[in-house]
């Protein structure tokens, strides 16, 4: 999957998978005493590539909090994606696993004829298509046949729906997304380009023709002759729904997809649900979207949708580094807090467990900002002290599993950290991250946070070695 221009600010789904260099740390000892554990470490991040990198490493045994090793732990680093582990934690202490969010439908008039029909969206992020159609045969079950005014109420969050401090060449792909009340299909559209002829133009096509609507394409691309390198660009312009594509897709190139945001999602969500309904035989006359809440007296509560438990939204979250869950999470959590902002939910949530707020800066909840700031020291605490709540297990099931799932799919795929290692990751342009729980098998399992900013190298490079850190704490054992 090709991601736009902004990708070089993000790049969730970027993994590798360096099982020669795992292979080569592994066999090189079969077990790492505490006497030679900084030293195998400081090997590593010493080595002349990472000169110019600036780590963070925080390692304590998980059952004492004993530290095995620490480098700039109580520093401040950017996190990255790590910081989901932050939203996650509130959302299991509020909310619980099993936690449902609502998507409420009101009525004013009696099947077969509506006055209207108001659906009030409450940030639900898991709505698709499907669910649509699932609403859609509800109503007809009711004997609805025609809706004199549709009301998508898009009130439920407060403004703004894109974080200011999120760069502005990042809003236009999908991880980038405004997060309104009323979210339908990730707020994200697939443009697919296709090679032609030589020197012809690059064709294209759109996954949803609502959603395509509310994009303006020039498309300057064309294709060019078979083998050559990938050329293709396409950006965004601030502050208008217009996109341009630009360079050369080799002819024996295959199908190109880019995911991208959705301008208006609550004009999409309006004009999706008004197809289905007329697909179904239910007229509508008029559909509007509302930004204050459109309730009356006269409504009186016709169906509710609800969605999947918060423990496996909290996955989408934590093991596909999902931004907009993780934001609608934070938005849901600060409803439920009676907090203005999500930051103040989840800092007041986290202070209940005892972890010092002075000790991490928010901007946002999803970590795509740069100017999120958390201390390694922190992120361990907070992996820490879940482990010992009752939400403990939740929390670690909502985590990626090494070599199996998530953004660890792909990593330490036939090495022994395969299975032992539930963590997050977190990837920015000279920014990585990996915080999470080894299960080691040996003396002890462990809790650990590792960071590196400010490095020039590429985010695979960094994740390596990483990566080989991850390998040394597999093989330590007390002796």
């Amino acid at each position: 999957m090709k991601l736009i221009v902004a990708c070089f600010s993000l790049c969730l789904f970027a993994v590798t998978n360096p099982q020669i260099s795992l292979s080569q740390s592994e066999s090189s000892a079969s077990s790492v005493c505490d006497n030679d554990l900084s030293t195998a470490i400081n090997k590593i991040i010493n080595r002349p590539e990472f000169e110019r990198s600036r780590w963070g490493i925080e390692i304590q045994t998980l059952a004492t909090g004993t530290s095995l090793y620490s480098l700039n732990g109580n520093m401040f680093f950017t996190p990255a994606s790590s910081l989901k582990l932050l939203t996650s934690a509130a959302a299991l202490l509020e909310l619980g696993k099993d936690y449902q969010i609502k998507t409420p439908l009101y009525s004013v008039g009696a099947p077969p004829n509506l006055t209207s029909l108001r659906l009030e969206g409450q940030g639900d992020p898991t709505i698709t298509s499907k669910t649509l159609k699932t609403i859609v045969h509800q109503l007809q079950e009711l004997g609805v046949k025609r809706i004199e005014n549709l009301i998508i109420d898009d009130s439920y969050f407060p403004e703004p729906q894109i974080n200011p401090t999120w760069e502005w060449l990042d809003v236009h792909s999908y991880f980038a997304t405004a997060v309104n009340s009323t979210i339908l299909n990730q707020n994200t559209v697939t443009l697919t380009l296709l090679p032609q002829q030589e020197g012809q133009p690059v064709d294209f096509f759109w996954s949803d023709a609502i959603a395509a609507q509310q994009w303006q394409l020039d498309n300057q691309a064309i294709t060019g002759k078979a083998d050559i390198d990938y050329q293709i660009e396409l950006d965004g312009y601030l502050g208008k729904p217009k996109l341009q594509l630009r360079g050369e897709l080799a002819v024996n190139e295959p199908p190109d997809v880019w995911d991208l945001a959705i301008v208006d999602p609550a004009q999409y969500f309006l004009e999706s649900f008004r197809v289905q309904l007329a697909e179904a035989g239910i007229k509508v006359i008029k559909g509007i979207v509302v930004n204050q809440s459109g309730q009356t007296q006269l409504e009186t509560e016709l169906i509710t949708f609800d969605s999947l438990p918060m423990g496996q939204i909290l996955e989408q979250v934590n093991q596909e580094s999902n931004n907009l869950h993780a934001e609608a999470v934070g938005k849901i959590l600060a409803k439920k807090l009676n907090s203005e902002t999500a930051i103040e939910a989840i800092k007041s949530s986290l202070n209940t467990i005892g972890i010092d707020p002075d000790e991490y800066v928010l901007v946002d909840v999803s970590g795509l900002s740069r100017q999120n700031l958390i201390t390694p020291h922190a992120l361990v605490e907070i992996l820490r002290t879940m482990s010992q709540l009752p939400e403990g297990i939740s929390y670690r099931q909502t985590l990626a599993l090494a070599g199996t799932n998530g953004t660890l799919k792909n990593r330490f795929v036939n090495s022994s950290v395969a299975d032992n290692l539930w963590a997050k990751t977190g990837t920015l342009t000279g920014v990585s991250s990996l915080s999470g729980y080894l299960i080691n098998g040996h003396d002890t399992d462990l809790v650990l946070s590792i960071l590196v900013n400010n490095s020039e190298l590429k985010s695979n490079k960094i994740r390596q070695a990483i990566d080989e850190i991850i390998v040394i704490l597999n093989q330590y054992s007390k002796c």
